[in-house]
């Protein structure tokens, strides 16, 4: 049994964490995320959660228009308890101030990408879109692993209406959309990578 204590930088504070907390504490893993004032620690990826992330981002970023930047793994800050890292990210071109920059605001987000990993599916599928929705966020992509461990690309759409996300496409093979912009990603690529 580990005899160390418990540390002191990973209790929380009784408001919960914020993003200002989780952005200043050195000592945090990559890629922790902020859910509901807590901190989410990530597992390791697997090797489809990579390429299928990668293919996706390197897809995006091809046809991408000047007004817009596509990141990966960046943290999207949706409130003062909530700061989600997603899988990829869509921002616009103005909010990039710097290299340098650790977040950005969720009213600079377009399009957000969580693939779908063992250890968070159920944040993947159903905190966050509920989280990206809530702050206006317009696109939401949810990516599974399909037959052949092929991506499949469930994409949705914000309904201004009811402030939820409506489902209005699921991609196997070719991901094709006019929207956010001009999109053309052979998904089956993932079986050259």
């Amino acid at each position: 049994m580990d005899d160390e204590p418990f540390p002191e930088w990973l209790r929380p504070p009784h408001r919960g964490f914020t993003i200002d907390d989780l952005c200043h504490l050195t000592e945090l893993p990559s890629h922790t995320e902020l859910i509901d004032g807590g901190l989410v620690f990530r597992a390791r990826q697997s090797v489809h959660h990579a390429l299928a992330t990668s293919l996706l981002a390197d897809g995006l970023k091809r046809s991408c228009p000047p007004h817009l930047r596509v990141r990966r793994e960046t943290l999207v800050a949706l409130g003062p308890g909530q700061a989600p890292e997603p899988d990829v990210l869509v921002i616009r071109a103005e909010a990039v101030r710097g290299l340098d920059t650790d977040r950005y605001a969720a009213r600079d987000a377009v399009l957000v990408v969580e693939t779908v990993a063992p250890d968070s599916a159920i944040r993947d599928r159903e905190r966050k879109p509920q989280l990206y929705a809530r702050a206006g966020i317009p696109h939401f992509w949810l990516v599974e692993e399909g037959v052949r461990h092929r991506p499949v690309v469930h994409v949705h759409l914000l309904d201004p209406t009811t402030g939820r996300y409506a489902l209005t496409g699921v991609h196997e093979d070719r991901l094709t959309l006019t929207v956010p912009y001009g999109i053309d990603i052979d998904l089956t690529a993932i079986d050259r990578m």
